[in-house]
């Protein structure tokens, strides 16, 4: 790989003698990397492909997964390169905690996270990009998630409408990208000698106004995928000067991970806590993580809590809709509060309170759409009812790839008429409706694909 002269420089003065290692792993293979869905079935076609554990996630798995697979569309696996696992697993959050993603998108730590809330607290995930904050979207509902609250707004409204809110905030930084020059030969286009010192003015405006979304005691998980000291180490001693409410946490390192530095600092020995990945150490690309906890005080508002929205016509056509469901009790949805937006019925989980002014781009899960005289239920709704009460007929993986297809099919005998979950090898695909014997299709045309052996293959 080319790489800037300067860049070289740079670490060749920064390593020394771990210079030539360092550099000649650029022209080394890119890691691939996948994680489980812990809250999905496993099938026997993933029991195959985990062969390889990533060594510090108990979720994670060295190899490559195919987008169009039916364990990926399901859910049950997330394409993400072996490195960036650390974050989401030193970041581990407890389950009913309020957690923020502070700059989310594509989405691969927002659903590691979710992995270990199983479907309880809170996870607001914010992406301030509109373009990118669709395929957030888009991952999240994949993943099934009921908890989470998607924004695209700045950190600064999020932090003047949830001040002191939250347990635990992530803020994997927009960066250089240093870390990722091997994986995105783009990357290295973009980089200059003051790139760095750039991205460190806008990591400390966000740090700034995640400080003050964080409750006492509550957790600050700073990571990068950059190498760059201006905006990792020289990062964390900022903050620490600035806020000495922080107490840097030791990191337990493994498989290579090594101490950050404190000599690339100001040479506060605490920073040896946070931890430093380099591709010539271990299997995977760049990465910086520290964690923090905050022993400082921060004042919360006393917002409402979201409450119900609906008209009478609205509650009518969901109660009827369950009703319809063979009275399998479905009862209500756990932790959530029905909200109807335009013609749209969204789940919103009663942990958030009212945030009127912040750009929401999705409430809560979409359960679906109200029609002329009938409800009609979200793909969402069906990759979110692993552990719900919904009935479900299983299908076979031929009739998953007529479906995917966006094609009715038969099945061999008749089930109870109406709407249904789609199952395939247990996992839940899409919503059909039964007429006799034929399941008409549900699945978003948005998203039809012709699935074959060769193209759909985990």
């Amino acid at each position: 790989m080319q790489l800037p002269a300067e860049f070289i420089q740079k670490y060749q003065r920064l390593l020394g003698d771990q210079a030539p290692a360092f550099l000649a792993a650029f022209d080394g293979p890119v890691e691939k990397g996948f994680r489980v869905n812990p809250n999905k079935t496993v099938t026997a076609t993933m029991r195959a492909k985990m062969i390889a554990p990533v060594p510090y996630s108990p979720i994670g798995y060295y190899g490559k997964v195919n987008g169009n697979a039916l364990e990926h569309l399901a859910g049950a696996v997330y394409s993400q390169e072996p490195s960036a696992m650390t974050v989401g697993e030193f970041a581990k959050p407890e389950p009913g905690e309020r957690v923020l993603d502070l700059c989310a998108a594509p989405g691969g730590k927002t659903t590691h996270l979710l992995s270990y809330l199983h479907q309880t607290g809170l996870l607001v995930t914010n992406e301030i990009n509109r373009q990118r904050v669709t395929a957030l979207g888009d991952n999240v509902e994949r993943y099934g998630a009921r908890n989470t609250v998607i924004t695209n707004d700045t950190p600064a409204a999020l932090a003047k409408e949830l001040p002191g809110f939250f347990d635990r905030i992530l803020v994997d930084a927009p960066c250089s990208g240093e870390g990722m020059f091997r994986k995105d030969h783009d990357a290295v286009q973009y980089w200059t000698p003051d790139y760095p010192a750039a991205c460190a003015e806008r990591q400390r405006e966000i740090l700034t106004e995640a400080v003050k979304m964080l409750r006492p005691g509550g957790h600050l998980i700073y990571s990068t995928c950059t190498f760059a000291p201006e905006e990792d180490e020289q990062m964390m001693a900022w903050l620490l000067k600035t806020y000495p409410e922080f107490e840097l946490e030791p990191l337990a390192k493994t498989a290579g991970m090594v101490d950050a530095k404190p000599e690339w600092a100001d040479g506060n020995p605490e920073l040896a806590k946070a931890a430093r990945l380099f591709p010539h150490l271990m299997r995977g690309e760049g990465h910086f993580i520290a964690k923090l906890v905050y022993h400082g005080t921060t004042v919360g508002k006393n917002k409402k809590v979201v409450r119900e929205q609906l008209n009478a016509t609205q509650r009518q056509l969901w109660t009827d809709f369950l009703k319809k469901l063979k009275k399998q009790a479905m009862g209500g949805l756990p932790q959530l509060v029905l909200q109807a937006h335009g013609d749209q019925l969204y789940g919103v989980p009663a942990m958030m309170p009212v945030t009127r002014k912040l750009k929401v781009f999705r409430p809560g899960i979409l359960l679906g759409t109200f029609k002329k005289k009938r409800f009609e239920p979200s793909y969402a709704l069906a990759l979110a009812s692993d552990d719900l009460p919904l009935p479900k007929t299983e299908i076979t993986r031929e009739q998953w790839a007529l479906y995917v297809h966006g094609e009715t099919f038969e099945l061999t005998s008749a089930p109870v008429a109406g709407f249904r979950v789609l199952t395939c090898d247990g996992l839940p695909v899409g919503f059909g409706k039964i007429v006799a014997k034929t399941v008409k299709n549900f699945f978003p045309k948005g998203l039809r694909f012709l699935a074959t052996s060769e193209n759909a293959t985990l």
